[in-house]
């Protein structure tokens, strides 16, 4: 199991759209810890080159996650009208609304891509793919995990023939890992971890509202193995995290689960963008996602945290500003 070639039980969680960086990976690695690469939103050629960064940075094990396919595109009239309404955000910002394509974020190609690259470890979030994609992974020499939030996600990933399960609290921030984004899980990270080890016996990395020593602590003794941290991350130098979003973790404001970025439920801080948009955005993932990209985009540019998803999980105002390796080493209670 890839856990036993670590020398501490804590992975950096994978943050799509930029905080995920081969440095951070190495850095996490390189102190002892399981780095981790995002696959999702980017090429296929920016992937091959970020694998090619991280190993040029480290020996150590590393994982890539990938984004399952998604299910059937949103309703077309929802979307337009969704569309129409984000008209005024992007002529205010100079920009066009995107167009809302509905793809698969090019599975098949980074299935290939990790499959070649012996990559160490391949997770799976928004859902489990098919036991013969799992088997294909595990042949090529790649340990596979999936996420979960609920536990009948945990026992259809057990029947697929996941290696281990990451167990996704409603704590999280970012979006939910659920297979259904209409039926998301609700339970908190240490219930859930109870509910899901009373229905499987696989390893279990617990994720969501993780920030300090005590809470990794408090997961291992609910039978974690390890315990992934996004947000804790998200401040460290090597992260990718944009201005505006690194501004926005250093305050207290609450968060909240919103559709209105991406059409999926996700956890962020809340700004503008959610209060104004929440109440009429479509559950239509990925199309939402392609629709405001270019506004997301102008505002990052801007340093505009209102017009920005700031993803975040509940307990994001105790993380502190730390090197990722000096990181690793506190949340094991290890000396400098």
């Amino acid at each position: 199991m890839i856990l036993d070639e670590i020398e501490h039980p804590i992975v950096q969680a994978p943050m799509g759209g930029g905080p995920s960086t081969p440095e951070l990976a190495a850095a996490v690695g390189e102190a002892g810890g399981l780095g981790f690469l995002a696959a999702g939103y980017r090429s296929i050629d920016a992937v091959r080159a970020d694998l090619a960064a991280l190993r040029a940075l480290s020996r150590q094990p590393f994982g890539i996650n990938l984004f399952a396919p998604p299910d059937a595109p949103g309703d077309p009239n929802e979307i337009a009208r969704y569309a129409q309404r984000l008209g005024a955000d992007a002529e205010r910002r100079g920009v066009a609304v995107g167009e809302p394509r509905h793809d698969d974020d090019g599975w098949e190609d980074k299935l290939v891509l990790c499959a070649a690259e012996r990559v160490p470890l391949v997770s799976f979030t928004f859902g489990c793919p098919d036991a013969s994609v799992l088997r294909r992974l595990r042949e090529a020499g790649c340990a596979t995990w999936v996420t979960v939030t609920t536990p009948d996600e945990a026992v259809a990933a057990t029947r697929a023939g996941a290696d281990g399960l990451v167990v996704q609290g409603v704590e999280a921030g970012g979006h939910r890992g659920s297979f259904d984004p209409r039926r998301p899980g609700e339970i908190g990270l240490l219930a859930l971890l109870r509910l899901v080890r009373a229905q499987t016996a696989l390893p279990l990395v617990a994720t969501g509202g993780i920030a300090d020593r005590a809470s990794v602590e408090a997961v291992l003794a609910a039978g974690a193995s390890a315990a992934q941290l996004g947000t804790a991350f998200m401040l460290t130098p090597e992260a990718g995290t944009a201005e505006a979003h690194r501004r926005a973790l250093r305050g207290d404001a609450r968060t909240v689960l919103t559709r209105a970025f991406t059409g999926r439920p996700a956890r962020g801080i809340e700004n503008r963008f959610i209060r104004e948009h929440e109440e009429a955005a479509p559950l239509a993932y990925p199309e939402v996602h392609h629709l405001t990209a270019p506004l997301r985009a102008a505002a990052r540019a801007a340093g505009d945290p209102d017009g920005l998803h700031l993803w975040a999980g509940q307990a994001y105002p105790v993380t502190r500003e730390l090197p990722a390796a000096q990181l690793v080493r506190d949340l094991v209670g290890q000396a400098p």
